[in-house]
């Protein structure tokens, strides 16, 4: 199989920080009574932190004070993932060892902010692994626009239809297609539906399989 580039999602794929994440909310919605908090987060899923305060914004109301809930779960959020303590998802390690011995160039492209998403990746040892970080700070429009894909594509110099992405969220399915990449998806909290069924070039339970998928082994 030709594999000229494969560019990662980072939450749900690289981390297992998604569950956290809604953990933390969870703590905020309790504290000040907010109401289908773990529905809200699944709707944000895989965009950026514009995007996600404009569905709040709309969800709850032009007066919810986004800003201040939004400060305090992060801080919460780093109490609990700061200086290593975010669990990695299973096969990442073993993944990406086999792209940087094979030559294969990476990149990251995640909504998440820049400051963010290079903190978690040198706490947790895995910045050296990847050629280019492309993050939600970076370009115009969130996901399920195709802009930090093709952002990303560009960044290594590879067609977009020579590249695979490996995305967990309906939103990066969407974006990764759009930008005329061969998306992998590995689910993490939200299920395949038909919709993914469609767009990915394959569904495959883990980071292990997509490596196995990428040595062609049957899986």
């Amino acid at each position: 199989m030709d594999i000229n580039a494969v560019v990662f999602d980072m939450d749900g794929v690289i981390f297992d920080s998604e569950r956290l994440v809604i953990e933390c909310w969870k703590v905020i919605a309790d504290k000040y009574g907010i109401e289908n908090i773990e529905e809200a987060c699944f709707e944000c899923l895989g965009i950026n932190a514009a995007l996600t305060k404009e569905l709040m914004k709309k969800r709850y109301g032009e007066e919810f004070p986004y800003d201040s809930y939004k400060k305090e779960m992060s801080a919460l959020f780093h109490s609990r993932a700061a200086g290593g303590k975010l669990p990695q998802k299973k096969g990442i390690a073993e993944l990406l060892t086999f792209l940087r011995e094979k030559h294969i160039p990476t990149a990251v492209a995640s909504s998440t902010r820049r400051e963010v998403v290079i903190r978690e990746l040198e706490e947790g040892g895995l910045l050296p692994y990847f050629d280019q970080v492309i993050c939600g700070d970076m370009v115009k429009h969130s996901k399920p626009e195709p802009d930090i894909f093709l952002k990303a594509c560009e960044s290594l110099s590879v067609d977009p239809a020579e590249a695979f992405a490996i995305e967990d969220s309906y939103n990066g399915i969407r974006a990764a297609a759009r930008a005329g990449m061969k998306p992998i998806m590995v689910p993490d909290l939200a299920e395949p539906i038909e919709e993914m069924e469609e767009l990915a070039c394959c569904i495959l339970p883990s980071l292990l399989d997509v490596m196995a998928y990428f040595k062609g082994e049957s899986l």
